[in-house]
């Protein structure tokens, strides 16, 4: 590229006695050239740095499966279990579905606080805008590729990944989870129990849970995406409701209810010190989500360390 920078600049050098006109729109194209390409090289570096965060945080969250985060064939890649997977724009794609990325839509490797963020009541100009979201996310065509966290979990299909969840007594019921995260599991039903010996508040939670779920293979609800039930990677615990508090936007959507405009008060919302010692462990929670469900844990660990989170270990 330097070559041409010369080349250009050469031309211009040259034609400057002839034609001074000529030259200044010469000139003008050539910076409006040179800008151009500056700002690709400084939207592709940005896109490499994000690879390169995320890739390496896949390898921190799960180095029994994943290996060292490298830059390969000119984007950011890991092997998991001896398959690589690029960055891809945040697909998260196969070598032999790199050229593909359009056809899928990116990972969530979203800004996970650290705290439940402040409720506002939404204006009418939020409103709208809460409409619309609800509307693409429903009317979407494209899903996010699942070939990473297939490979990741050993769970191409219903039978593979009901080969790998075993059946665990978690909180007084039986659960089947992914045999790689029982461990976490048992240090979570440690710390919940420890403390409800001396917070009534999570005693009283613990005594209102009227289900808890795991492995379901299916998609996500309302888009095509797979969910993380599908690897037995998430929990849902569902509580009983004393007045009417809703847990999940599509159930308040669902009863023509605005799941924008509920607040906090009037959700669902495990106690404080429960969310964090899941969180603690790898789990995100549902609540902190936009379209929020509150009954919901997800072993994501790679969210805390983008997020600089810190957690009890990683094994």
């Amino acid at each position: 590229m330097q070559a041409v920078f010369k080349k250009l600049a050469y031309t211009v050098k040259r034609k400057n006695a002839k034609a001074p006109v000529e030259t200044s729109l010469t000139s003008a194209f050539l910076m409006l050239f040179m800008f151009f390409f500056m700002h690709l090289q400084s939207l592709h570096a940005q896109t490499l740095s994000q690879g390169e965060q995320v890739m390496k945080a896949l390898a921190a969250a799960y180095p029994d499966r994943v290996g060292r985060a490298v830059l390969r064939n000119g984007d950011w890649a890991v092997q998991v279990y001896g398959v690589w997977f690029y960055y891809a724009g945040g697909r998260l794609l196969p070598e032999e579905l790199r050229m593909r990325s359009a056809e899928y839509d990116p990972q969530t490797f979203y800004r996970y606080p650290r705290d439940l963020p402040e409720w506002k009541a939404p204006d009418t100009e939020a409103t709208a805008q809460f409409r619309s979201m609800q509307q693409r996310r429903s009317s979407r065509t494209t899903k996010r590729s699942q070939h990473f966290f297939d490979a990741l979990w050993r769970a191409s299909n219903k039978d593979e990944a009901y080969r790998h969840v075993k059946t665990i007594r978690f909180l007084g019921w039986n659960v089947l989870v992914h045999y790689s995260i029982l461990e976490e599991l048992a240090l979570i039903e440690e710390a919940i129990n420890n403390e409800a010996k001396v917070n009534t508040q999570v005693r009283q939670w613990l005594n209102a849970i009227t289900s808890l779920s795991a492995w379901n293979w299916r998609n996500i609800a309302d888009v095509q995406s797979r969910s993380f039930h599908s690897y037995g990677a998430a929990i849902d615990i569902q509580v009983k409701a004393l007045r009417g508090e809703e847990t999940y936007w599509l159930w308040t959507s669902q009863k023509g209810v605005d799941w924008w405009a509920v607040p906090y008060q009037s959700r669902l919302h495990p106690p404080d010190v429960v969310v964090k010692i899941f969180e603690s462990y790898g789990f995100i929670w549902g609540g902190k989500w936009l379209f929020y469900d509150t009954m919901h844990f997800e072993y994501r660990p790679e969210a805390f360390i983008l997020n600089n989170i810190p957690m009890n270990g990683i094994r």
